[in-house]
């Protein structure tokens, strides 16, 4: 193949997307040029069909986007549904909270980033007392919000887009509700419109590596499945990236229910109960315990090279065969490498790349502080 085009891990887009400084300097050392992933198709005839061999899949490293909180919600577009009054917008506003603050939340580990809350249904002096109630005087400079936003059609994402640049660590953006920034109109519940207006946002969420939330209702009708629930068309769900639905068995019960679907993650089902005090939801029990990667002595082996002390290797796959214990043929070891370049980027901290040179394919490794 010719000489490969890697992604920056944060997103496919280039630097004006307001992407964080985090990798900016290592993008300069390694002297990349970031490329979308479809680079290799921009001359081709509009009419020919674009496609990728095994071979060349298994080549390429794509854009890496981590977790917003690993094990229970990713960059992408999701939604956020329940009965009215059910206390969304309460785990809404936790949800921000921890993700602002990076506090654990439940048996979650979170690493802080900017968050973004459109509150469209209520004003600044209900989110006053509620944070307050919540979680007392303890603030969070990188939390914001918005009482009033523009519909999707009507200039959103430029809103949204000139505060991501403004605030490039941004990874939570929750607009409560979806309701508020959509289009009336006689098709406003069409299969169509539904997964139009979610494969929009859902452009903008992958262009820019964040989470967009979208609080949502459900129906009255009730259902076996709880994700046929969701107020609108299939649409919605089959666009999105998945969805969270908060129930509850009695409506003045203290309990909830909340079931997790979604690509990146496995389906959970959590048993959550109100603290009446700080009305915060806590975690009970989940029913089912997360599976987790066994571990790669590969990247185990490489976070053994790449250290706090020696942040950067570089050199050809004989060479890193040469000095790990792994034994593994050198003509699947970059592939290995590129297939799990996101996990070892996101459990080890360390960015992989490889490109080919004159004298032939190099690998290159640098830890994140």
């Amino acid at each position: 193949m010719s000489e490969q085009k890697i992604t920056a891990p944060s997103s496919s887009v280039g630097a004006d997307a307001g992407q964080s400084n985090k990798y900016s300097d290592i993008l300069a050392d390694f002297g990349a040029e970031v490329k979308p992933f479809y680079d290799p198709f921009d001359d081709f005839d509009p009419n020919f069909l674009k496609t990728m061999s095994m071979p060349e899949l298994y080549d390429r490293v794509f854009a890496v986007n981590p977790p917003i909180i690993d094990g229970f919600l990713y960059p992408g577009v999701y939604l956020f549904v329940g009965a009215p009054k059910v206390g969304k917008s309460f785990l809404m506003a936790q949800l921000a909270y921890h993700v602002s603050t990076g506090t654990p939340m439940w048996n979650y580990e979170i690493k802080p980033a900017t968050v973004l809350y459109l509150a469209l249904e209520d004003d600044y002096a209900r989110l006053q007392s509620r944070f307050y109630r919540m979680f007392g005087t303890d603030s969070a400079d990188n939390l914001h919000f918005s009482t009033v936003a523009n519909s999707v059609n009507g200039g959103l994402e430029n809103q949204l887009r000139g505060f991501i640049e403004a605030h490039k660590d941004t990874k939570l953006v929750i607009i409560d509700t979806l309701q508020k920034v959509r289009e009336e109109s006689k098709e406003t519940y069409s299969y169509a419109n539904d997964y139009q207006i979610i494969a929009r946002l859902k452009s903008f969420a992958g262009a820019y590596g964040i989470c967009l939330m979208l609080v949502h209702h459900t129906r009255k009708q009730q259902a076996d499945d709880k994700f046929d629930m969701i107020s609108g068309t299939n649409g919605l769900l089959g666009a999105a990236d998945g969805a969270f639905v908060l129930h509850k068995e009695k409506r003045t019960a203290n309990a909830a229910i909340l079931e997790i679907s979604g690509r990146d993650q496995q389906d959970q089902k959590l048993y959550l109960t109100r603290n009446q005090e700080k009305l915060t939801w806590e975690l009970d029990r989940a029913e089912t315990d997360l599976w987790k990667e066994p571990p790669e002595p590969l990247l185990e082996e490489i976070s053994k090279i790449v250290t706090a002390e020696s942040p950067q290797w570089e050199g050809s796959p004989t060479q890193l065969l040469s000095i790990i214990k792994t034994e593994i043929p050198v003509n699947s070891l970059t592939k290995r490498l590129n297939v799990n370049a996101g996990r070892l980027l996101n459990e080890y901290g360390v960015e992989y790349r490889s490109c080919r040179d004159h004298e032939g394919r190099k690998l290159k490794f640098q830890r994140h502080a």
